[in-house]
């Protein structure tokens, strides 16, 4: 079987969150750089795929969109043996999704929406747009923080889907909104995903493009140093 295509772009959140999913997994892709910003690139990769979101996964000519369902169409049909980021149980897929959604709804699309307000040209980043991102991502931390009570992971001992999800979110979105004191379980669990074997090796390959992220002056010094 011809090794599934990926198109991905290294500095994109939604890219990282499945490349961590397919490193955990132990799946071989064939990652194909997607520059959005070439028209005739931009154009052929909307014939293919017309929302044109990134990434994109092409198994055997069709295109496999969103983020949840790349991955799970990876454990689905290529994972090595033993290797899951849901669980077989109901109940607990389940738990794995719900914060799957609440990390890509409430933690990366207001991060996200801080990112673009910050690429409108004349823009300072501020404005009622980023102000009510900004409460969406405090509201959130505070959620977090009380799931992560008592757990390692964000939906329990095992790492899944959801924490596919939080790393590059909350990674992000910290260069913006800084995480608050209080939120101790929150803080120790983002330590724990930076030091991730996978996270922190997806994380390393994007090193080079952090110049380009809007927000890198919020970026923890280890990861970036401005003007280096």
């Amino acid at each position: 079987m011809a090794t599934p295509i990926l198109h991905v772009h290294p500095l994109s959140s939604c890219c990282q969150k499945v490349l961590i999913a397919a490193r955990v997994l132990g799946v071989a892709l064939d990652e194909r750089l997607l520059n959005l910003g070439d028209p005739v690139e931009r154009a052929a990769f909307r014939a293919l795929w017309p929302l044109g979101k990134m990434p994109l996964l092409v198994e055997q000519g069709a295109p496999i969109g969103e983020t949840s369902i790349i991955i799970e169409h990876l454990q689905l049909h290529h994972a090595a043996d033993g290797r899951r980021l849901l669980p077989q149980d109901p109940a607990q897929a389940l738990e794995v999704r719900l914060w799957d959604r609440v990390c890509d709804l409430y933690v990366m699309t207001p991060m996200q929406a801080l990112t673009a307000a910050l690429l409108k040209p004349g823009s300072d980043g501020n404005g009622a747009a980023t102000e009510a991102a900004r409460a969406t991502l405090l509201n959130s931390y505070a959620l977090l923080d009380q799931q992560l009570d008592g757990r390692r992971w964000l939906a329990g001992e095992a790492f899944t889907l959801a924490d596919c999800a939080a790393a590059p979110a909350l990674f992000y979105a910290v260069a913006y909104v800084p995480l608050p004191d209080a939120h101790a379980a929150l803080s120790a669990y983002v330590e724990r995903l930076m030091a991730h074997a996978d996270v922190a090796a997806v994380i390393d390959a994007a090193r080079p493009w952090f110049k380009h992220f809007p927000g890198r002056a919020g970026l923890a010094r280890r990861y970036y140093i401005p003007d280096a």
